[in-house]
């Protein structure tokens, strides 16, 4: 009883050795039955039982810390009150033996039937898809919920307080005291770009908005995992624009910004838009736990168009990395040609497989990116991972500035793949998107028009200047790569 302390029990004093052997067994084996049962990559799971072995109790501990993909499994608890039931009835609903989708070709049928396995959205008949440009995407928007007569629904990764983000603020405002039903989300990250956020003055204006996982850390915003990155506007339940585009002066030429960005993004008609209303509404029962069902969010929808088009939302809760096997199902089956625009390029070994293996079937994969990038993080890990797509035949081209923000991709001259997703683990990944698969050769033609005219001022990298980079700049990018699941 020396100084105050009791005596630990002899029976502890004994056993203690055995006590720690039981409980480091007991987590190695728990931590690499995990591994054998929930890794799906067996060199992955080979790595971890024999660091969790080699190394006992951290290694098992680490495994519990590092190794189990909680990205994944917080969203899926987050998002899964959300679940909403899916569109997937109606008159305009193709299948895909249906004669209009084997009429773009064959093996886009069994695309189409892949896609829809995947997403659980119909493809859809009756659209009409416009591309739109920093000239031309801001001007009809806002003309749009300007006109808005029942219902408005947004929601977007940035949305700047700048002349921009005013002008969409004070539309919206507008069309709530017309008594128009006003929905708006803006990721929280998102939000933050620009000090301070709009979302206050958004309030003052009695503009109904939710702010989507709002964070408690103001630093390290632009890398935060979860976000909400997906752009649609649909007014009346029956126009719609989704794209690219964030709500910021750089993405208008009606604004002066010195930082002018190159977009493209698209005004959407016909049946397809209950899928874009449709993913709205989960992301904002998630957000507030308000259903909107029926009427004004959902309208009956006349065809309007010959546009073939099926949403693809896509994000950690998805039981299927719907983006990634999309993309992988539409390299498999392109014969001809496939035409890529994106700002981030990071592709996985699985993605890089696909675009060689297409490469050496004799299909010419172009890929356009910027030639200087808005995060230097990522151009250098994306500069150490071209020779992998360039020693196989894929070819990549730098176009100058301003930086080209847009996301593309199309095949064959047949199909297209529009929308909010970059080439790169955060959008494949961690982010929650939004895209749309088209099946119509003169959307193609029009975009493919459009590529080809950034070819004629991108220059085209060679595998020779890759490797002929400099020892410390190859490291530096080499160094970057290794974090490029995160980026």
């Amino acid at each position: 009883m020396s100084d105050g302390l009791l005596p630990i029990p002899e029976i502890l004093r004994t056993l203690w050795p055995h006590l720690l052997a039981l409980f480091t067994v007991s987590v190695d084996i728990a931590a690499s039955c995990h591994a054998v049962l929930y890794k799906r990559d067996s060199r992955s799971a080979i790595g971890w039982v024999g660091f969790i072995w080699f190394v006992p109790i951290i290694g098992g501990l680490l495994y519990v810390w590092l190794g189990i993909n909680r990205v994944q499994r917080h969203a899926k608890a987050l998002r899964q009150p959300a679940s909403l039931p899916r569109p997937c009835d109606g008159e305009h609903v193709l299948p895909p033996e249906a004669e209009a989708v084997r009429g773009v070709g064959e093996r886009f049928a069994h695309l189409a039937k892949l896609v829809g396995q995947v997403t659980q959205y119909p493809l859809t008949g009756g659209n009409r898809i416009e591309i739109l440009d920093r000239t031309t995407a801001y001007p009809q928007m806002l003309a749009a919920i300007e006109e808005a007569r029942s219902s408005i629904t947004l929601t977007t990764y940035i949305f700047d307080n700048d002349p921009a983000g005013q002008w969409f603020l004070e539309a919206l405002a507008r069309a709530v005291k017309r008594g128009v039903l006003v929905r708006v989300i803006i990721d929280d990250v998102g939000a933050k770009y620009s000090w301070p956020s709009i979302v206050r003055p958004l309030r003052r204006a009695g503009v109904p908005v939710a702010e989507f996982m709002p964070k408690l850390t103001p630093w390290a915003l632009r890398y935060a995992n979860l976000r909400n990155h997906r752009k649609i506007l649909v007014v009346d339940g029956q126009l719609g624009f989704t794209g690219g585009m964030n709500i910021r002066a750089g993405h208008s030429a009606q604004c002066t910004s010195a930082e002018p960005i190159e977009d493209r993004h698209f005004r959407v008609e016909g049946p397809v838009i209950q899928q874009l209303q449709h993913t709205f509404a989960e992301d904002w029962f998630f957000c507030r736990g308000e259903r909107l069902e029926g009427e004004p969010w959902f309208v009956p929808l006349a065809p309007v168009g010959n546009t073939l088009a099926r949403g693809i939302p896509d994000g950690p809760d998805e039981d299927f990395d719907n983006l990634k096997t999309t993309l992988l199902a539409a390299l498999a089956c392109a014969a001809s040609s496939v035409h890529i625009v994106t700002p981030y390029f990071l592709p996985d070994a699985s993605l890089i497989t696909a675009l060689n293996l297409a490469a050496m079937r004799g299909v010419q994969v172009d890929i356009i990116l910027p030639s200087v990038n808005n995060l230097r993080l990522v151009q250098w890990a994306s500069t150490a991972a071209y020779w992998q797509v360039l020693e196989r035949g894929c070819r990549i081209w730098l176009s100058p500035p301003p930086f080209d923000h847009g996301k593309l991709m199309v095949v064959d001259g047949a199909w297209s793949l529009i929308g909010s997703s970059n080439w790169d683990p955060r959008s494949l990944r961690l982010n929650f998107e939004f895209n749309v698969e088209c099946y119509d050769r003169p959307l193609a033609a029009a975009l493919d028009k459009q590529f080809r005219e950034k070819l004629k001022t991108a220059r085209q990298i060679s595998l020779e200047e890759v490797d002929s980079r400099s020892l410390p700049i190859r490291l530096r990018d080499g160094i970057a790569r290794l974090a490029s699941p995160y980026l």
